[in-house]
Formats: structure tokens, sequence, C-alpha cells
């Protein structure tokens, strides 16, 4: 295993270092120390190094696509002494007792507690193929089977609105209105363009008005959003492809399963004096 694979492993795994004992150092293990040295994949200076932690590297590398053989374990048990013998020499420097290292392995021992009655939580409370189902079909209402690419002016006023379209009367060029006049920083300096997106991506009052226009008009009146006043223009419309839900099952999936978790810290958090 190079140096930088190493490296890698011990950030990537913080909490195998907590095994250790910090109270003693590791040259003169306790009794336990010895009598675990039963299932241990190797002895490093008289310590046993648990095959449970083989096993536990070795479902991470399975989930990875790694095959378990005994290449992989051989590769996992080197990995394993190679730790074992920097903690050792760390305790013996004294790290154990160092207060930023004490910190660290609080904050890494509560992301593991926290992380695994998550999971826990979330298996107990599985999202439903039917609450998938739902969330799908809501998508897909939202979206419908087109998408637009608009302009618009951003202004404050009504009467600035009825202004801007009695100049597109007259002959002025939208884009040149929006870079002058619109105070949507993030498309005035395209000429107003909003790029192509679904209705659902605009206020109800703005997607109203898009989509019930012509391909190259502009709205006659003012439309009124909780941002101000726009003059909307339709470049084009073009039909969208929805992804079958089996492209997107496991996505749905797991951000219902995040909501749930957010409302779960919501509720257990309502219930916990904060002070």
């Amino acid at each position: 295993m190079t140096p930088r694979l190493f490296a890698a492993a011990l950030l990537a795994l913080p909490m195998l270092v907590c095994a250790q004992d910090t109270d003693k150092p590791a040259a003169k293990p306790k009794p336990a120390a010895k009598a675990a040295a039963k299932d241990a994949v190797a002895t490093v200076n008289g310590v046993g190094v648990p095959g449970a932690r083989m096993e536990f590297m070795m479902e991470q590398q399975r989930q990875r696509g790694a095959p378990d053989n005994a290449q992989t374990r051989a590769m996992l048990r080197d990995e394993l002494v190679n730790r074992e013998i920097v903690a050792q020499e760390a305790q013996r420097a004294g790290f154990a007792k160092s207060p930023e290292v004490q910190t660290q392995l609080d904050i890494a021992r509560q992301e593991i507690l926290v992380g695994a009655y998550l999971r826990d939580w979330v298996k107990r409370h599985p999202v439903t193929d039917a609450e998938i189902q739902k969330e799908y079909d809501r998508a897909r209402t939202q979206s419908g089977d087109k998408e637009y690419r608009a302009r618009h002016i951003l202004v404050e006023t009504e009467d600035q609105a009825k202004g801007l379209i009695a100049e597109l009367k007259k002959g002025a060029k939208f884009d040149e209105l929006a870079s002058k006049n619109s105070k949507d920083a993030g498309s005035k300096e395209r000429g107003g363009d909003l790029d192509w997106n679904v209705p659902g991506a605009f206020d109800k009052q703005f997607s109203d008005a898009m989509v019930n226009l012509d391909k190259g008009k502009y709205t006659e009146a003012p439309v009124q959003t909780r941002f101000g006043y726009h003059v909307i223009q339709l470049d084009d419309v073009r039909p969208i492809r929805f992804p079958g839900l089996a492209e997107v099952k496991q996505r749905i999936q797991q951000q219902l399963a995040q909501h749930r978790v957010d409302e779960l810290i919501r509720v257990l958090r309502a219930k916990a004096k904060v002070e």
C-alpha cells in the first residue's frame, strides 16, 4: 500500500484509532487485549487487531464493488497492521491526550452514533412504493410536457412596465430594453433571457402569462409577482421527455427519506431543552 493510500484510509476511517486503549501504552496491552487475539487478524506488539475491523472494512469494499477474496483481505490486513503500528506510535507520543485530538475523536464518535441511529430509523420507517409513485406523479404534473424559453424585464412599478410595453409597440428591441431597465441582475446582462424552464420553475402569475403567449410575442399588460412587475416575451417552446419512474425511483426514495429525517430532527429538537 502506498503512503498516499494509507493516509487517505486514515482520514476515511478515523474511528479505527479510537479502538485503542487511550489510557495505557499499546506496548503493554491489558489482559483483555491478549484474550481478543483469538479472533485477531494480526498481532502488533502484543496487541490483537480484531477481526471485526476486517469485516467492517471488507463490507465497505464490497459496497464499492471490490471482490471478497484472499487478495482483497490481504490488502486490508496490511492496511490494518499499518494503522495499528501508527496508532501505537501516536499513543506513545502522547497524541491521545491532546485536547485537539480528543475533540476530533469526540466529534467522530458523535457522527458515527448519529449516522447509526438515523440509518436504523430510516430502515424502520421505509419509504413505500406508493409514496414514491405519488411524488413522481406530482413532479410530472408540475413539470408538464413542454418547456419554455422566455425573456423578461423586471421593474418596480406598474407604470414602468407599461412604459416599456409602449416602447416595444413602437419597435424597441426587447433584449436592449431588458439590459437597460431590468432589475433582475441574473438575466439583464443576457437581454432578459431566462433559458429553458418548465412552468413550475416560475411564480404562478408569471408562468400563466408565459404559457399563454405565442412564440415571439410579449405580454401587452404588466404581470405582477412577489418580485415586482414583469414584461415577458416568449422566444420558443419545445416538448420535453419526462424520465420514467424506474430512472428516478432511487433518487425520489432518497429525497423522501431525507425529508423524513429532516422532520424527525425538527420533532426531536422541539422536545429538547436548548439554552
